[in-house]
């Protein structure tokens, strides 16, 4: 169970950087700028949470507060945060350089790092989730990337919002 529930946040985290992979993908990236910008997603997405683990201990130890509490509210943020983005539709984009490509990674693994803090009430292998973050976000950017435009840039925005409900019912499902 606890595996799939990791699978299920993957997939949820994944979500953001799939939609505007295929923003992304309209713009005809060639095959090494595709892989590129996949493995730095990748990257991102296993080192961020485990940066808001190690954060997200001291400030629990500071203040003393309930792992599944925490994990709540920055799920049901991180939803919301997703669901608005995907209604107010994505911007038109152009080719990218490396610095792009690295501070797309960045943006898109801001919710890892957020999911980071609360990692230990989903398992204590955090190695395990932040390896499964990372080949799922990769595999997702990847696969936006090259569906991009074939896809109607609509998915994009479902695919956002359904990761912004996943979460937060997610969520509210663990806090329970």
């Amino acid at each position: 169970m606890e595996l799939i529930f990791i699978f299920l946040v993957a997939v949820s985290l994944s979500m953001d950087a799939f939609s505007l992979s295929l923003a992304y993908g309209t713009i005809s990236l060639s095959k090494k700028e595709i892989k590129l910008l996949s493995i730095i997603v990748g990257i991102y997405h296993f080192f961020m949470p485990i940066a808001g683990m190690l954060i997200g201990n001291f400030i629990i130890n500071l203040i003393h507060i309930k792992l599944s509490l925490i994990t709540l509210i920055i799920f049901v943020f991180i939803g919301i945060s997703m669901i608005i983005e995907s209604i107010k539709g994505n911007e038109k984009v152009n080719k990218m350089k490396l610095s792009e490509m690295i501070i797309f990674g960045f943006a898109v693994s801001i919710d890892s790092f957020s999911i980071g803090i609360g990692i230990k009430s989903i398992s204590n292998n955090f190695l395990l989730c932040s390896s499964i973050f990372s080949l799922v976000s990769g595999l997702f950017t990847y696969i936006g990337l090259v569906l991009g435009n074939k896809i109607n840039i609509l998915i994009g925005k479902f695919a956002s919002l359904l990761g912004g409900i996943t979460l937060i019912i997610l969520g509210i499902i663990f806090s329970i």
